[in-house]
């Protein structure tokens, strides 16, 4: 697996590549090691340029732009596992084929355009643009479920449905939970933003 083809496959014709991908042995060390830390690595960095080299109306922290940075690159990887975890439990109730590595190789690749816009970051008034890329990831990850998981068509919508649900809430719980430490680790708050003005 190349990174920057199977990136760039997923994005451009993801029906396609889920059916290369569901002729590949999941690896699921390799595919958080070569493939969703190097690609969540990319909105991590455009945060800290973004929040502590350019800045948004006159506000910018270095300390701010690596917070936020490892609190996104941390939620990358924990919320792929767990989705990836809940996903595959959650097989079975909609008549899909239960594999954790299947379960792991949907959720990791259709986050790709979620990850790649997050370059946006890079200029923080527009960075919530990149999030919008999520919802092309979510027709990406509605295409793979039958080639991966081998949910049967009628049962697609309501699996598709329910796996959004938890993806959204285990995104916003370890985003929450990350960003209080981390920022405290900083000696920062959400809220206390305005210290930094210049």
């Amino acid at each position: 697996m190349n990174l920057v083809d199977r990136a760039k496959n997923i994005i451009t014709s993801p029906k396609t590549e889920w059916d290369v991908v569901a002729n590949e042995e999941p690896n699921i060390q390799q595919i958080i090691t070569g493939y969703v830390f190097p690609l969540a690595i990319i909105p991590a960095i455009a945060l800290v340029i973004g929040w502590g080299v350019i800045g948004i109306m006159g506000f910018k922290s270095l300390n701010y732009g690596i917070a936020l940075a490892l609190v996104q690159l941390i939620n990358a990887v924990v919320s792929v596992f767990i989705a990836a975890f809940i996903i595959d439990a959650l097989a079975p109730s909609f008549g899909s084929q239960k594999n954790l590595g299947r379960a792991l190789q949907l959720i990791a690749y259709s986050m790709t355009p979620v990850w790649v816009g997050g370059i946006l970051n890079i200029i923080p008034a527009i960075g919530w643009l990149g999030s919008l890329f999520g919802l092309y990831g979510l027709y990406v990850l509605y295409l793979g479920f039958s080639p991966l998981m081998q949910t049967p068509e009628e049962k697609k919508i309501g699996y598709i449905i329910v796996s959004i649900v938890v993806l959204i809430v285990v995104y916003f719980v370890i985003v929450a939970i990350l960003t209080t430490i981390l920022l405290s680790v900083f000696g920062l708050s959400m809220w206390g933003a305005a210290n930094f003005y210049n």
